[in-house]
């Protein structure tokens, strides 16, 4: 038997976090050459080393084909944009993130709203224990998602 390392449960027992895995693979079976038993378990065969480690490529490229893709410019606004109201919601409530209330400001849902009036009535609804004026918080920020889109669940990739 072959050993071909690339190592992720090798690495993961060991306390690293790496990609690499170990993959065993018996050597091929039938009229080969004359290797007799001995021969093949006192030295590892080149051919299936090689064989182990195309197949590693290949997993690799596999695993490649199966990530999902987003939108990375719009998770990107989408980012700012969260920042924003973050920094905005600490200046209304007058504390630290950590300090502040329970408030959830969904943008898809917001999105979802037929018009401005039901997003901004939305918000006020969201920020109706907020003691200071919300008026020009929630004109901004309905300025800022305007072209916005809602964020889909995630494309995958064309093979």
């Amino acid at each position: 038997m072959s050993v071909a390392t690339g190592g992720s449960e090798a690495a993961a027992a060991a306390g690293g976090g790496g990609g690499n895995r170990v993959f065993f693979q018996s050597p091929p079976r039938g009229g080969g050459g004359g290797g007799g038993s001995s021969g093949g378990a006192s030295r590892e065969d080149p051919v299936s080393a090689a064989a182990a480690v195309v197949q590693v490529q290949q997993r690799r490229h596999q695993q490649g084909k199966v990530t999902v893709k987003y939108d990375r410019k719009e998770l990107r606004k989408r980012l700012v944009l969260e920042e924003w109201i973050v920094e905005q919601l600490g200046q209304l409530y007058g504390c630290e993130e950590e300090e502040m209330p329970d408030v959830e400001i969904d943008i898809d849902d917001l999105l979802d709203a037929a018009n401005e009036e039901e997003r901004a009535l939305k918000l006020q609804e969201t920020l109706v224990d907020c003691y200071k004026p919300t008026e020009e918080f929630i004109k901004e920020l309905l300025t800022r998602i305007r072209g916005m889109r809602k964020l889909s669940p995630p494309q995958k990739k064309s093979i």
